[in-house]
């Protein structure tokens, strides 16, 4: 065989269109429909042969075409268009003008995927999208934000179906000249690679730049040449299966993350875990502070969880990583000395109260225990995540668990057709992607005519249908079918027939098979002449998802019936080029995943915004969307209890109701000019509710808001004057692990007797022992709320006791006054907890009940 040396050739840009190339390079044309349609322009085949993907696409072109082009005015005048826009939007300092936080205050985003662009093979799902879409807002709100991720070369796997459905997967390598990187070079000018310790040796990286919009997405790479194979395999795939190479992945992406932002000269202010997988990146953190603010590591160990987000996106306990011990002593080596603590503490970052020295080390427990702020990604999640880790804050009501929620959002623009996009620029305004959560502008969608809005979904569902046929004669041409199967795969669903999308990972919990839970009742609602439905699937399943493959081969052989084969598709390798065919052209967004084990599930959020109806079951963010006017509900708030196989009987019953006596009767119900003006008014509906609550701006903002904001602001104070306000937290934490064992508190009693009526204020009155501390050192709560049963308390509340004498000793008497303003039966006592913020109150170990 030939040992040949590969190179590419691309084509010489000819000086008038220079910028096609600056373009190409960044991102932004992703969600800047004009930037698109610049590029489509110049040969449409083309285009969308290269998986609109514009690097591989200059490949295609012929040199005489560019220097044509170059020539012609009408294309020069609409470059010039997108050029303004770009300069305007993306170099101009002051373009957006929204962000609170000075240029310095930079946000490190860490995530293990970034789902940027069907052609960017960086993510596997939900979670990558998430934050390709927080890249994305952040750029059009103007953050000084970095994200930090790894680059795959062969990313997440592709799917391919055989006759019988059964799930094949392939690794194709990706062709890094066909991706908008360049080599991030350090201080010095110099291409840019780190060393970082790991669990079997050191760890080799180089470090990559891409450009998304006006943020910095920074990824590292093992794959070097002078790598052994085993370290350049850590970035070959997306969540390498092996326990070990997972480790190997997430040490770099934390450890090694933030070594590559030092060696870029980039300092954060705060730091933002996407997941559990970049926690290691807070060990690294307290020994750069320790460094570079020639501090303690205690004081470091102040000012790390304080400038911390961490934000949780997995449901279920056994979702999270964990490592054995063993694996990951190599990896907390190098900190011991410098953090000056035993190994055993060190490991209990990561372990659970009381677990033994011994017990695996747990990504989101050392996340929880360096992160101030942990929040879920729905109110729903926030409060299953609550319940689910209560056991790390023992002795706390699960109420005052210290995880918050702020619910996902989605990068409109993205996921919008463009048709629906030019609509809105006529009602909304040509700014609206950058004002996209403003709710007086999107108020606007609701004056947009019947007849507009509906023709223009029409089209999108046409449209859709066609992709769907390209892509089954694609399907079965692979397969080597025969010619009349692929003549019938060509002429699959009617552009006027009711269109339902369910697309998503064929995970077990998502409960993809629940339509066939009644395999005749489901065929009759598809069958039904005079209301005819038809369904497109597309999802992979886990390589080692055998029951989730089962869930594809299923409906792969319900949809062989020669009834129904016209009617279920199944699109195979579902991407992001897919979904957006589906988001933009589907009637209905179903999702049935077992309450409440959706995290949020933004893919109903994208169908929404495009006028699409949701039909879910009431979990993740519908659990807090849903309302009559812009979708269904199906079942109640129950969360199932154990027996899947009841719950799922019940659900499935409830959804074929809803299908057959609500969704589908008034999808087809016309008025006198023949358009379903019901249906026409939930989607509008849909389309604003979406746009305000459910838009990656509005998400941003909060996030910018409640945390970015403050933290930044909270960094500045604790390094400013030779870190004072840190080391001061160090020395008090120290005077509580030391003393808190000394404190007493007495049952609390009501000085005033008798009945109380609602106005009245009852006095009460506490001792507490404090030993060694000062009363200025604790706080002392009267804990109270209504009671269920005889010892729950429900809707607590707390008040702040005072000093009202000493008794000497030690012993101090509290008192408070407790108004009565509801009537009820209700239940107190009193607590200790430390004085200070809320990261020193939450802390476990410290709060002393009577």
């Amino acid at each position: 065989m030939l040992n040949l040396q590969t190179l590419r050739i691309f084509p010489h840009i000819p000086k008038k269109l220079v910028f096609l190339e600056t373009l190409s390079r960044n991102l932004w044309w992703t969600w800047d429909h004009q930037a698109k349609d610049l590029f489509r322009r110049i040969n449409p085949g083309l285009w969308e042969e290269s998986n609109q993907n514009p690097l591989l696409f200059g490949t295609y072109l012929k040199q005489e075409h560019l220097e044509e082009l170059a020539e012609d005015e009408s294309f020069l005048a609409q470059m010039d268009v997108v050029q303004n826009l770009f300069e305007n939007r993306v170099l101009r300092s002051d373009a957006a003008g929204f962000s609170f936080l000075a240029e310095q205050e930079i946000i490190a985003y860490f995530s293990m995927e970034f789902g940027l662009h069907a052609s960017i093979p960086l993510f596997a799902g939900g979670l990558g999208i998430l934050a390709g879409d927080h890249l994305k807002a952040s750029s059009c709100l103007d953050l000084p934000l970095v994200g930090v991720g790894l680059l795959f070369r062969k990313g997440y796997f592709r799917q391919f179906l055989d006759e019988n459905g059964r799930q094949q997967e392939a690794y194709p390598a990706v062709d890094l000249e066909q991706l908008p990187l360049s080599r991030a070079k350090d201080q010095a000018g110099k291409e840019l690679e780190i060393i970082i310790p790991g669990p079997s040796g050191q760890i080799r990286a180089a470090v990559w730049r891409m450009r998304v919009g006006r943020i910095r997405l920074f990824l590292l790479d093992t794959y070097l040449k002078d790598n052994p194979p085993e370290i350049r395999q850590i970035t070959e795939n997306l969540y390498a299966g092996d326990q070990a190479a997972r480790l190997a992945q997430e040490v770099l992406l934390g450890i090694g993350g933030m070594r590559a932002l030092d060696a870029l000269g980039l300092f954060p202010a705060v730091c933002h875990l996407n997941e559990g997988h970049s926690t290691f990146s807070s060990l690294e953190r307290v020994a750069q502070l320790t460094r570079k603010l020639n501090i303690d590591p205690a004081a470091a160990m102040e000012i790390v969880p304080r400038t911390t987000i961490f934000t949780t996106h997995t449901p279920v306990a056994a979702g999270h990583d964990e490592f054995p011990v063993d694996m990951i002593r190599p990896v907390f080596q190098p900190y011991l000395d410098q953090f000056q603590i035993p190994e055993n503490e060190l490991l209990a970052w990561g372990q659970a109260p009381d677990a033994g020295p011994e017990a695996p080390v747990s990504m989101f427990i050392l996340g929880s225990k360096t992160a101030a702020y942990c929040n879920g990604v729905s109110r729903l999640h926030g409060r299953v995540a609550r319940d689910m880790w209560t056991h790390l804050w023992p002795r706390r009501p699960s109420d005052e668990i210290p995880i918050s929620h702020v619910t996902n959002g989605i990068h409109v623009p993205t996921w919008m057709s463009e048709e629906m996009g030019l609509l809105l620029e006529r009602y909304l305004g040509p700014d609206w992607m950058r004002l996209s959560s403003d709710p007086k502008r999107i108020e606007r969608i609701l004056d947009i005519s019947a007849e507009e809005l509906w023709s223009l979904h029409e089209r999108c569902r046409t449209r859709l249908i066609a992709f769907c046929r390209r892509c089954m004669v694609q399907q079965y041409r692979r397969r080597h079918a025969a010619m009349d199967v692929l003549d019938e795969s060509g002429s699959v669903l009617k552009p006027n027939s009711m269109t339902i999308g369910f697309a998503r990972r064929f995970a077990v919990y998502k409960r993809s098979g629940l339509l066939l839970q009644d395999p005749d009742r489901f065929e009759a609602i598809l069958n039904n002449p005079e209301q005819p439905v038809q369904i497109v699937f597309a999802g992979k399943a886990h390589p080692k998802d055998n029951e989730g493959k089962e869930l594809i081969q299923k409906i792969i052989a319900f949809a062989k019936k020669p009834k129904l084969r016209h009617k279920i598709v199944f699109l195979e390798d579902y991407n992001m080029h897919i979904s957006r065919h589906l988001y933009q052209g589907v009637d209905v967004w179903l999702n049935t995943p077992r309450r409440p084990l959706e995290a949020c599930g933004t893919s109903g959020m994208k169908a929404a915004a495009n006028g699409g109806l949701n039909v879910s079951i009431l979990d993740g963010w519908w659990d807090e969307a849903y309302k009559p006017e812009i979708g269904w509900a199906i079942g109640p708030r129950n969360d199932h209890n154990g027996n899947t196989e009841q719950q799922d009987s019940i659900d499935a019953q409830s959804l074929y109701s809803v299908l057959e006596n609500e969704v589908i009767p008034c999808f087809y119900e016309r008025g006198p000019n023949d358009l379903p003006e019901k249906w026409i008014s939930m989607m509008r509906h849909s389309m604003q509710t979406a746009m305000i609550h459910y838009c990656s701006q509005r998400m941003v903002n909060e996030y910018t808001q409640r945390f970015y904001h403050p933290l930044a602001r909270r960094m500045q104070t604790l390094t400013e004057q030779d870190c004072t306000a840190a080391k001061q937290l160090a020395d008090q934490k120290q005077r509580l692990n030391v003393h808190w064992p000394e404190i007493l508190i007495t049952q609390p009693e009501r000085i005033d007797r008798g009945s109380s009526r609602v106005g009245d204020q009852i006095r009460i009155r506490t001792t507490v022992h404090l030993g060694e501390l000062l009363p200025e050192e604790v706080q002392v709560q009267l804990y109270y709320g209504r009671l269920q049963g005889v010892e729950s308390v429900v809707s607590s509340s707390t008040l702040e006791m005072q000093v009202v004498g000493e008794q000497g000793n030690a012993h101090y008497e509290y008192e408070c006054s407790l108004p009565c303003e509801t009537p009820g039966h209700y239940g107190y006592t009193a607590r200790v907890i430390p004085a200070g913020d809320a990261w020193m109150q939450n802390l476990p170990g410290f709060i002393t009940w009577a």
